[in-house]
């Protein structure tokens, strides 16, 4: 009951932020999901370095806004405005990751790894999660955001009542016993409906090309994100990434999929779509 409850109030806000928010404000969001996803995710990883993961996790919050504030000029992309940043960027972060392990490490022998799992949340979520706000900042960004939002939900959707009434093969069972081949197949199939739907109710400047290529590449990647968190879990040991959403776990654990299908779906728009 928690989890419909959640749904029914998060959905139409998530909808009304994106429709009448503006970019700014869709911007803040983002910072806010980055903040509190990579805080889900050093709380797993790391657990021992509380305040180093609130501090990594603050500062990693500014890197979507800090690579998307030059593409919101007219007529520039992302891609275009922001390659001259990126590598300062994470060399900062890297080193700056080093030193404090450097210099606080309590056992020699787990030194590296620390310094790797700091690495890796920044790539996780803040690099991921940019994409979604370069989208956003797109020509038909607020459609792009839509298609995005469909083609993930309907295709978690559809992957869930497929699996539970004709999964019969295991799809990945050391990382998710309960994912299916069958659910795979239904999520694609429900993926590529939600696509259609978008073109047909809001979006006609897609062609069934745009509709057919952005669900094979969104929604496949969409289920990879998903097994790709389950991975991290059960490695750390836990059942959720979070508990700040009732009935649905943490962030991450609804991030999951968005996280990996955001990337395709700007890459798609910005090399195919905006270059016809």
């Amino acid at each position: 009951m928690k989890r419909v409850i959640t749904g029914a109030v998060a959905l139409p806000l998530l909808i009304l932020l994106v429709l009448k928010g503006g970019i700014f404000l869709f911007a803040l969001f983002i910072v806010l999901l980055t903040v509190l996803g990579l805080g889900e995710f050093y709380r797993m990883a790391l657990p021992e370095r509380k305040i180093d993961g609130v501090v990594v996790s603050l500062a990693g919050g500014c890197i979507p806004l800090f690579l998307t504030l030059p593409a919101l000029a007219p007529g520039v992309v992302a891609t275009q405005a922001v390659p001259g940043l990126v590598m300062p960027l994470l060399t900062t972060l890297f080193v700056a990751c080093a030193l404090r392990v450097l210099f606080s490490f309590r056992d020699i022998r787990f030194a590296a790894g620390e310094v790797a799992f700091f690495v890796a949340g920044l790539l996780y979520v803040p690099l991921l999660l940019t994409h979604l706000l370069w989208l956003r900042a797109l020509p038909h960004g607020i459609d792009w955001i839509f298609l995005l939002l469909v083609v993930v939900m309907s295709g978690d959707t559809a992957a869930y009542y497929v699996g539970s009434s004709l999964g019969k093969h295991k799809l990945y069972p050391v990382v998710s016993p309960n994912k299916s081949v069958e659910g795979a197949i239904g999520g694609l199939c429900g993926s590529i409906a939600g696509a259609f739907i978008v073109k047909a109710t809001f979006f006609p400047e897609l062609s069934s090309g745009d509709c057919l290529a952005a669900a094979l590449l969104m929604g496949p990647l969409g289920q990879v994100g998903d097994l790709f968190e389950s991975l991290l879990k059960r490695s750390f040991g836990v059942k959720d990434s979070g508990v700040i959403i009732p009935g649905h776990g943490g962030v991450l654990d609804r991030l999951d999929s968005i996280l990996f299908a955001a990337p395709a779906g700007y890459y798609y728009a910005v090399l195919f779509f905006m270059n016809r």
